[in-house]
């Protein structure tokens, strides 16, 4: 979808809303009468030159605040601003009403014309997002967009456009600029060449709708090159900033006496700084395993039953893993597979549909009839509850690995192991097993570098209709 098209039928959206907020406004203050009687009754007539001005005076306060022009990473943010900028215009409003007197006049009402209009509008605004977080994650309507350098830089960009197919960017292929990290694996997104041949791709691939800058700060020349190449082909030009090669969000600007200062805080949830942090994840896992622990355990009996009746043998398959910082441990999970299926692996290591060093078979024949449903459903991993008990593991991380995996790590795989693994997690909920190796740890990478409780919560809740579909997973 355009986002041209989308940025006009938000501000036509918003101002029927601001319409029937107003609307709305005058009958709950002269019909339903609320928290005050009426004792002058106004026909709604005498209201529609106030109706009037509000709407100019709110399409001019949305314009100049940002409203119909920044999308944010949050919806609190979004309404947040929307608010603001209605009571500006109310505000505005109150004064020129103040200034010509008109009869009648109920500042009730413009109180209540307030309050419906910021929730018609953040409704509006949680339903947006909703269609097209839908369609962009089909792959409908994104931009497509190409990325100039792929440096730390154009790196932590390609991980955020991934793991946020919401900001409504499909990336088309990216463009190195000739440094010693071109080789460095970035899953389906394809290298393209060389940014010499920008101008060469951006006719094969058009319409290219945004053109990504992410080169070194000492090719300021070729930025600018770039950029007026991109602008002549109809392209939007975005340049991302190479702060001394770091991430962005690692990056914390400070004034001190004057002098404008950049600080480096430690990666979120391993650093020294987010010991808080840390222990409310600690909480979140222990309260959440606490909440569900009886119906959890419910199950995993009717499991352990069905895993015995089935196939007999051990209930339980203690699988070497590892965790935070390379420590080793024992991941719990339920026996899904024959007695003795790691000795059959070598046999099939040419039947692996994974790349990378994982290995994934969609139909293996190892799996037993009760281990092929517990595997569709998830429900092998219960037992993994112990391990988040014991604190080896969290309810949301990257998925530990296993030792001969991590022995096939590229250095910046590695990054994926500072943190305590997870049941579930952001590649999770983002394709499951239907991801490439490479596209799994650079979200793994975007979630240790952008973690957040709310971030937790999010997965979280995005893990039940992924379980539910189980659209990815064996």
């Amino acid at each position: 979808m355009n986002q041209r098209v989308v940025h006009w039928v938000t501000i036509a959206v918003d101002l029927l809303l601001i319409n029937l907020g107003f609307m709305l406004a005058y009958v709950a203050r002269y019909v339903w009468q609320l928290f005050l009687e009426v004792t002058a009754y106004a026909p709604y007539r005498a209201y529609l030159g106030q109706q009037l001005v509000l709407t100019v005076l709110l399409a001019l306060t949305f314009q100049t605040t940002g409203v119909w022009r920044r999308r944010s990473d949050s919806w609190l943010e979004e309404v947040a601003r929307a608010g603001t900028a209605t009571a500006a215009g109310i505000t505005l409003m109150m004064a020129v009403t103040f200034f010509f007197q008109p009869a009648p006049f109920s500042r009730l009402l413009i109180f209540w014309a307030l309050v419906f209009i910021v929730l018609f509008i953040g409704a509006a605004r949680l339903m947006r997002r909703l269609l097209l977080n839908a369609l962009y994650r089909r792959g409908i309507g994104a931009e497509r967009a190409l990325v100039v350098g792929v440096g730390e830089a154009g790196r932590s960009l390609i991980r955020t456009l991934l793991a946020r197919p919401d900001l409504g960017f499909a990336v088309a292929g990216y463009l190195d600029d000739g440094g010693g990290e071109n080789n460095i694996g970035l899953g389906r997104i394809p290298r393209l060449g060389h940014y010499d041949d920008l101008e060469r791709h951006l006719a094969v691939l058009a319409p290219v709708h945004t053109v990504f800058i992410a080169l070194p700060g000492e090719m300021h020349r070729q930025m600018l090159d770039l950029l007026q190449l991109s602008q002549q082909h109809g392209a939007r030009v975005q340049v991302v900033p190479d702060l001394l090669q770091l991430s962005l969000n690692r990056v914390e600007f400070s004034n001190m006496g004057g002098v404008p200062v950049l600080g480096v805080r430690d990666m979120s949830v391993v650093g020294h700084n987010r010991r808080f942090d840390q222990l409310l994840k600690r909480v979140l896992d222990l309260a959440i395993v606490i909440l569900l622990g009886i119906p959890a355990l419910i199950l995993m009996a009717i499991v352990a039953i069905a895993i015995r009746l089935d196939s007999g043998g051990p209930v339980l398959y203690a699988s070497p893993r590892v965790g935070r910082d390379g420590r080793p441990f024992a991941m719990y999970k339920f026996r899904s597979m024959v007695v003795g299926a790691d000795e059959q692996k070598e046999a099939l290591r040419e039947l692996n549909e994974a790349d990378g060093p994982m290995f994934k078979i969609r139909d293996d024949p190892r799996l037993t009839p009760v281990g092929r449903v517990i595997r569709r459903l998830s429900l092998d991993e219960l037992p993994q509850i112990y391990n988040v008990l014991r604190g080896q593991m969290s309810l949301v991380g990257p998925r530990p690995p296993l030792p001969e995996e991590v022995a096939a790590y590229k250095p910046w795989h590695q990054q994926r192991l500072a943190v305590v693994g997870g049941l579930t997690g952001l590649w999770q909920v983002s394709g499951r097993s239907d991801l490439t190796f490479d596209e799994l740890c650079l979200l793994d990478i975007y979630y240790i570098e952008n973690w957040s409780l709310a971030l937790d919560v999010r997965i979280l809740l995005q893990t039940v209709p992924h379980l539910l579909s189980r659209r990815g997973a064996y």
